[in-house]
């Protein structure tokens, strides 16, 4: 009992980690629009930068990199979904705050309870329900619209089309059972996501990524590539196989909160009462769902 209590709190831990990484995509990703790199250019550097970090870790470790044809094709779509998500996420940037975008992101839990229930059967238990419902109504409260925020069509859009293709990945993630470890699995779908994105960048999107000129360049480039991608999805991953993707993807509503905050501190963003309760809420939500769990 006390082991599985354990395992359980590490599980929301890891969540919590997860989406509190994922939620500094805007400060490395806002510093490199402000230098003219395009979405797709700023998010290969941020992969290839993850790529390298992860097979560092794979070699240190002496894990192999070989992997079956069921496991290539999974990871395949791994990468796929990835790529949608972070392009469409990154390019809501630019026709919205990324404060805002960051908050709207957290449709993903509400979508990912429902997967579960439609394709998988899970029940959908009334905590589960009343957790979604205020962590809504906290994301309510930070950016409900005409109130200082400029709402774009185009931009919720893609952050839709972001939140979906997040939450097919988690579900994905979870139902598929890879037998390798977060780190191999985590290498091979940012492989595979940055081979989405070259084909994008050629095809429809900027061109070839052009090399990075400037020290600061490289550093939020790093950033990017340690923080919200590798630790995100390390966690992410040992999150989902310890509690779930229901309970993983609530806790994420930290993510906004992150972004929230960065925006105050970094950007001047101002911090009114109404942010302040849609905070409190969220984080409510969270206690919710690991006190239940």
């Amino acid at each position: 009992m006390v082991e599985r209590v354990i395992a359980s709190l590490k599980g929301f831990i890891f969540a919590a980690i997860s989406a509190i990484c994922y939620g500094t995509n805007p400060l490395g990703a806002l510093h490199l629009y402000a230098q003219n790199y395009s979405p797709e250019t700023v998010l290969f550097y941020r992969f290839f930068t993850a790529a390298l970090l992860l097979m560092v870790v794979m070699l240190s470790k002496g894990s192999h990199f070989k992997i079956s044809f069921r496991e290539f094709r999974a990871l395949v779509a791994f990468g796929f979904l990835f790529a949608a998500s972070s392009l469409t996420y990154y390019a809501s940037f630019k026709y919205m705050d990324a404060g805002l975008a960051s908050t709207l992101l957290f449709l993903y839990p509400l979508e990912v309870s429902v997967l579960m229930a439609v394709f998988f059967k899970e029940k959908i238990k009334i905590w589960t329900v009343v957790s979604i419902a205020v962590s809504m109504a906290g994301i309510a409260l930070l950016y409900r619209g005409g109130d200082g925020a400029t709402l774009s069509t185009v931009g919720c859009l893609l952050v839709f089309l972001s939140s979906i293709s997040y939450a097919i990945y988690m579900v994905m993630a979870n139902r598929i059972n890879l037998q390798m470890g977060s780190v191999k699995m985590t290498f091979y779908a940012i492989c595979f996501c940055m081979f989405f994105l070259l084909l994008y960048s050629v095809t429809l999107g900027s061109g070839l990524p052009p090399v990075f000129t400037q020290a600061s360049s490289w550093g939020w480039g790093f950033m990017l590539g340690l923080v919200p991608t590798v630790l995100s999805l390390i966690f992410m991953v040992k999150a989902v196989r310890i509690v779930g993707s229901t309970p993983t993807a609530i806790l994420g509503a930290l993510e906004p909160v992150t972004a929230v905050t960065i925006g105050v501190t970094v950007f001047a963003e101002t911090l009114t009462t109404r942010i302040m309760a849609g905070i409190i809420l969220i984080l409510c939500s969270t206690i919710l769902i690991a006190v239940k769990k």
